[in-house]
């Protein structure tokens, strides 16, 4: 049982930044934040989740029926990810690619202490066993210190596969969308860095500050780190309404005003940016029907441009009824890997991005999220984010493009570098 407590704030910008300093205590923290974006729907505008009562992980076998199991048990709020290799679970596939960070494949717990912000409201939400806490903790958060520490950090970027190599794959890839076996690939690549400290908190903060996000995300489990600028929702449960919204298409912004309002119109009349992203939408509507009251599945906005910091990004919205009777975590199943991240048809894309990838994916094209007591659920996709295990001193980023039958290897090697900007700017400053 938790304890429910409820309390204006006057300045939460610096309130949210004064609690996600204070969470660092804490091995177990998931905070994730939208920064405002009201044009895309959050239940709330900022969720820290710290302290573990109780917590699952798992390599891939039957990584999803023991995610079922723990939620049924739990009932409560559980926070946590879906690494991309459960894909495992769900198809005969494999994931033998080099991992230099080392993640546990799912990882989720149920935090003792628990924050909900909208607007200058914050819920807060104790387990009963801490709830008589809560007084001395907000004094602790109030007296943090928020002045901007400046840390240089001193990293090395590599790439895990060089320029003429990206482009050879490229061209694989190609052979086989001309061959028939696929339409659509997410192919992807590492940066990464050796021997490397960084400060995690303080690069998540200039990482966020750039971006500014919708779905940006800090976790902490234990020695290792998630610091994510994502844009994108991968999916979302309230009641029996389901909805996924994959992003497909991006541009790059102009500091003139008339040059970035021409170049959102290119975006949107770009035919291959568009066919990528229709694919993706088919490919979505197939997997909600699989647990869709029949007839349900609607795509209710269609290559829909969308303006962040650094990107135009071309988004669609496809929503489905939850037919009677289907667990939550089956819809995770029956959709995950999320078709923006993989390709069409899915398993055969992921099978070809297996063989032409360096890096096991991990966390990177996974997912984030949480689940209420109700069932209720809401979960981004891992992309634009920096992965640090601090014990091995490993730092990794990772970005990938749609390939189509009108993709140019340079103009996909261009659109990664473009992704990978923010990354980048932070790390070597």
């Amino acid at each position: 049982m938790r304890k429910h407590k409820s309390v204006l704030i006057k300045d939460i910008s610096s309130f949210k930044e004064k609690l996600l300093l204070w969470s660092q205590q804490f091995d177990d923290v998931v905070w994730l934040d939208s920064n405002n974006h009201h044009n895309i729907s959050t239940e709330y505008d900022a969720v820290l989740a710290v302290d573990a009562m109780t917590s699952i992980q798992s390599d891939y076998h039957d990584a999803f029926d023991k995610l079922h199991e723990y939620q049924n048990k739990t009932n409560d709020w559980i926070f946590g990810y879906l690494s991309y290799d459960l894909k495992n679970d769900i198809e005969q596939l494999e994931s033998n690619n080099f991992d230099g960070l080392g993640f546990p494949e799912l990882y989720f717990f149920q935090p003792k202490k628990l924050f909900l912000i909208k607007g200058n409201r914050l819920n807060v939400l104790y387990l009963n066993m801490v709830a008589d806490e809560f007084e001395e903790d907000l004094k602790l958060i109030n007296a943090e210190d928020i002045e901007f520490k400046y840390l240089r950090n001193d990293v090395k970027i590599h790439l895990r596969m060089h320029k003429d190599e990206y482009f050879n794959k490229v061209n694989d890839v190609l052979s086989h969308i001309h061959h028939g076996n696929i339409y659509e690939a997410n192919f992807c690549q590492e940066f990464y860095a050796e021997n490397t400290l960084i400060n995690p908190i303080e690069t998540y903060k200039k990482l966020n500050n750039i971006s500014r996000p919708p779905f940006a995300t800090f976790l902490k489990v234990y020695d290792k780190f998630l610091l994510s600028a994502s844009p994108e929702r991968y999916i979302k449960k309230k009641h029996d309404y389901i909805v996924s919204q994959p992003i497909k298409g991006t541009s790059k912004r102009a500091e003139d005003v008339k040059e970035d309002t021409l170049l959102i119109e290119q975006l949107a009349n770009d035919e291959k940016e568009r066919s990528e992203n229709i694919m993706i939408v088919d490919l979505v509507r197939n997997d909600l029907s699989k647990t869709a009251v029949k007839g349900s599945v609607q795509v209710e906005e269609l290559c829909k441009v969308y303006t962040f910091n650094q990107v135009h990004q071309m988004i669609s919205t496809i929503s489905s009824k939850l037919r009677e009777g289907i667990a939550p975590v089956e819809v995770l199943k029956t959709t995950f890997p999320m078709g923006s991240m993989t390709g069409a048809p899915k398993i055969s894309a992921m099978k070809i991005i297996e063989e032409l990838e360096e890096t096991k994916r991990g966390l990177y094209s996974g997912a984030l999220g949480y689940f209420t007591p109700e069932g209720d659920f809401d979960f981004n996709v891992i992309i634009r984010s920096i992965l640090y295990n601090a014990t091995r001193q490993y730092v990794s980023y990772s970005v990938g493009g749609a390939i189509t039958a009108k993709s140019d290897p340079l103009k996909e090697y261009e659109e990664c570098l473009v992704k990978a900007k923010a990354m980048r700017e932070v790390l070597e400053n």
